[in-house]
């Protein structure tokens, strides 16, 4: 069991930045995980927004999100982060945190509460 607690969202304006946390809290070591970021809009479908393997040798990014958003991590900490420039109001969502079952970062097996980030024009 996997327990997983966003943080860090919250209202601004376009063009700014924020950065979200996730702390986990695990049977095993947070470092076994393949975790990963999500977002979901008002009306829309949740919808995939970066992955991060084991020990951060490996990222991954949505198009709508690539060279804006950083995913990382502190495997000391056991915390997920996603450092989010260049905010436009199209990434208004919630966002949430998930740990990915295996290295093919497909199935999700925990997701977080999530966190609302509101960007305004």
């Amino acid at each position: 069991q996997v327990q997983l607690v966003e943080s860090g969202g919250g209202l601004l304006q376009a063009g700014g930045s924020l950065r979200l946390s996730c702390a986990a809290s695990a049977g095993r070591a947070f470092s076994s995980y393949h975790m990963g970021w999500f977002r979901q809009a008002p009306g829309k479908e949740r919808e995939f927004v970066a992955a991060i393997s084991q020990s951060a040798d490996n990222t991954r990014y949505a198009d709508s999100v690539k060279g804006r958003f950083t995913i990382s991590r502190e495997n000391a900490k056991n915390t997920l982060y996603l450092q989010m420039n260049g905010l436009k109001t199209e990434d208004t969502a919630v966002y949430y945190c998930a740990v990915f079952r295996n290295y093919f970062w497909h199935t999700v097996d925990y997701w977080g509460q999530g966190t609302q980030v509101t960007v305004s024009s």
